[in-house]
C-alpha cells in the first residue's frame, strides 16, 4: 500500500531512494537540543574497533548478495540474529510478506535487538541488511545482484561493533537503552520511480510496531564504510531532527573527524529508511549517508553497481562513524529515573 511523500517536501524535488541529482549544500547550524536534564559524570567511552567491524562486514558479504527470497539472504539473517544474541539482552524477529514494485512477493525479516530493554529512555540505531537485487549503474555486471559491501553491510557492521563494545564495557554502558533495528527490503525499489517502492521493511515496521516502546530519537547508518566518504547534513534529517544532527556533527568535529562530517546541509531530502521512521513511526531520526553534491551522481561511484565490494571499504571510515556514535551515546545524560539495569 503506497503512501504519498510528505507535503512538507511538496515544493522540493523528490529525490530517488538514497538521493537524487542537483542537491546543493547550504551552510547552516541547526539548533541545539532544547532539553536540559540533570547530567551525571560521563563514563569513559569504549574504543570502536575497526578491525572487528571489518570482520562483521566481511561475514555479511561472504554470504553473497542478500536479496530477499534467496538462500544467501536467509543465511545472513540467521547470522545477524546469532550475533545480536551475543551482545544484547533481547532479540525480536518481525517476519513479513511484502510485495515489490515488480509484483513479486518477498519474504522479509526485520531484526530488532535491545540493550537495557527495561529503560524507558531509548535511542534507536538502524541500518538495512539486504542488498540490491540488480545493479542499475555501471559496467560490468549491470542487472546482476549487488554485493552491497558499503550499501547495506557497512552500516550493519558498525552497529554490531557498537553493540559488542557496549557489551564488553564493565561500567554498564550508556545511560539510555539502545534499540537496534536491521531493516529488510530497503533496496528492492524502482530506480527513478516512486521512492516508496524502496524501504519496504521500515515501512512495514513503522506501521506494525513489534514493541510499544518508542525511542527518543534514531540514527540511520547507510553507506558508512566507503573510501573518501563524506557526510553532509541530509535534508529530511535537518527538518525532522535538527537537534540530533547538531549533536552528531559537533561530536564528530570534537573527535577530529571533520574531513568526514561536513558542516553543510543538503537542500533536499534523501528517501531512505529514516524518512519512514520520521513520518510513520514519529521517531525523530537522522541519516548518516555518503553523499557529496560535488560528485556527478552525488553518491560514490560504486553505488548500485557490481563494484560495491570490499575494495571500496576503508576501515578508517567505519572508525570515524562508529566512534562518533559511541561518543554520542555515552554523552547522553540520565533522563528521569533511567538507572534500571
Amino acid at each position: 500500500m503506497a503512501i504519498r511523500i510528505l507535503t512538507l517536501f511538496a515544493l522540493i524535488l523528490i529525490l530517488t531512494r538514497c538521493g537524487g541529482k542537483g542537491v546543493e549544500p547550504r551552510v547552516e547550524e541547526p539548533k541545539g537540543e532544547p532539553s536540559s536534564p540533570t547530567e551525571l559524570p560521563q563514563k569513559p567511552v569504549p574504543e570502536f574497533n575497526s578491525d572487528s567491524a571489518m570482520v562483521f562486514l566481511k561475514a555479511q558479504i561472504g554470504f553473497g548478495p542478500r536479496v530477499p527470497n534467496t538462500p544467501a539472504h536467509k543465511a545472513c539473517g540467521d547470522y545477524l540474529i546469532n550475533e545480536l544474541r551475543k551482545y544484547t539482552e533481547a532479540v525480536v524477529i518481525q517476519d513479513a510478506n511484502v510485495v515489490a514494485y515488480t509484483g513479486k512477493g518477498l519474504k522479509i525479516r526485520n531484526i530488532m535487538a535491545q540493550i537495557h530493554p527495561n529503560r524507558t529512555d531509548r535511542i534507536m540505531l538502524f541500518a538495512h541488511w539486504d542488498s540490491r537485487p540488480f545493479a542499475d549503474r555501471g559496467k560490468p555486471g549491470t542487472g546482476e545482484p549487488v554485493l552491497g559491501a558499503d550499501d547495506g553491510a557497512s552500516g550493519v557492521a558498525v552497529i554490531l561493533e557498537i553493540a559488542r563494545a557496549i557489551h564488553r564495557d564493565t561500567s554498564g554502558g550508556p545511560a539510555p537503552g539502545i534499540d537496534i533495528v536491521f531493516f529488510d527490503a530497503e533496496d528492492y525499489g524502482d530506480s527513478g520511480g516512486d521512492p516508496e517502492t524502496y524501504c519496504l521493511g521500515s515501512q512495514h515496521w513503522a506501521k506494525n510496531r513489534p514493541l510499544p516502546i518508542a525511542a527518543r530519537y534514531g540514527i540511520l547508518l547507510d553507506m558508512v564504510g566507503g573510501k573518501d566518504a563524506v557526510f553532509y547534513q541530509e535534508g529530511a534529517s535537518v527538518s525532522f531532527a535538527p537537534h540530533v544532527v547538531h549533536k552528531v556533527w559537533t561530536t564528530a568535529h570534537k573527535l577530529g573527524y571533520t574531513p568526514y562530517f561536513k558542516m553543510a546541509q543538503l537542500n533536499g531530502p534523501i528517501t531512505d529508511d529514516h524518512y519512514f521512521i520520521n513520518t510513520l513511526a514519529k521517531i525523530p531520526s537522522i541519516d548518516i549517508i555518503n553523499y557529496d553534491p560535488t560528485r556527478p551522481m552525488g553518491f560514490p561511484g560504486h553505488w548500485h553497481t557490481a563494484n560495491d565490494n570490499l575494495d571500496n571499504i576503508d576501515p578508517a571510515t567505519l572508525k570515524a562513524v562508529g566512534q562518533t556514535i559511541l561518543q554520542v551515546l555515552y554523552e547522553e545524560p540520565v533522563l528521569g529515573r533511567e538507572l534500571t539495569p
